[in-house]
């Protein structure tokens, strides 16, 4: 079974998001279901975002409450969600997505 982590990182600060809230889905032609989520430690980071053994090949979208965050701080923000989409083949992987933000941008690729 595959494993899921990202990490969030403010460049407008540069540091670590923390407090993100992060939701897990998987995505089919008829919709998405909730399969995990969590909330960025001090760090940045969220590890095991997956439910056990529900991380099977399909096609997964993690959504980053990035609104919240910014309002945390009272920094306006273009983007209120940073949504990622991407493909869990068969077999055991581990899929690493860090995504770095600001208020106006983000990026986002596979980490290891």
């Amino acid at each position: 079974m595959s494993t899921l982590s990202t990490h969030v990182l403010d460049t407008s600060l540069g540091r670590p998001a923390s407090g993100v809230r992060v939701l897990l889905e998987r995505v089919d032609a008829t919709g998405s279901v909730v399969v995990g989520g969590g909330t960025t430690d001090p760090n940045g980071r969220l590890t095991d975002i997956a439910t056990p053994n529900s991380l099977t090949a399909a096609t997964y979208r993690l959504r980053f409450d990035v609104a919240e965050y910014f309002a945390r701080s009272g920094r306006p923000a273009l983007f209120p969600e940073v949504a990622v989409a991407f493909v869990v083949s068969a077999g055991d992987e581990h899929y690493h997505i860090p995504v770095l933000l600001s208020p106006f941008g983000y990026t986002t690729y596979r980490g290891s």
